[in-house]
């Protein structure tokens, strides 16, 4: 079971990374909601190390919502952007 549950974690991360990567590279957004994502992510990832120095309650607290966070936006800017392709392509 434990396997299955850093599986799981190693792909959201891996999805969210490559999710705000995708997001960082759009050159047509203004530069704040471009690195948005990013931010988010890197903010998470250090909340998180802060278990290696013995501070689990922030890294509770705050990893994944920024995690989640991170992601929703990633996804929400690469769907208005693919939803504004098909529709240049269709007029």
């Amino acid at each position: 079971m434990l396997i299955a549950i850093a599986a799981l974690g190693i792909t959201l991360f891996c999805l969210t990374l490559w999710c705000s990567v995708t997001v960082a590279r759009m050159r047509d957004l203004p530069s704040w909601r471009r690195y948005l994502p990013l931010t988010c992510l890197l903010i998470a990832t250090t909340a998180s190390l802060l278990r290696a120095f013995d501070i689990p309650q922030i890294a509770n607290a705050v990893a994944f919502p920024l995690n989640l966070a991170a992601l929703v936006l990633s996804l929400r800017e690469i769907r208005a952007r693919r939803g504004t392709r098909t529709g240049l392509r269709t007029n």
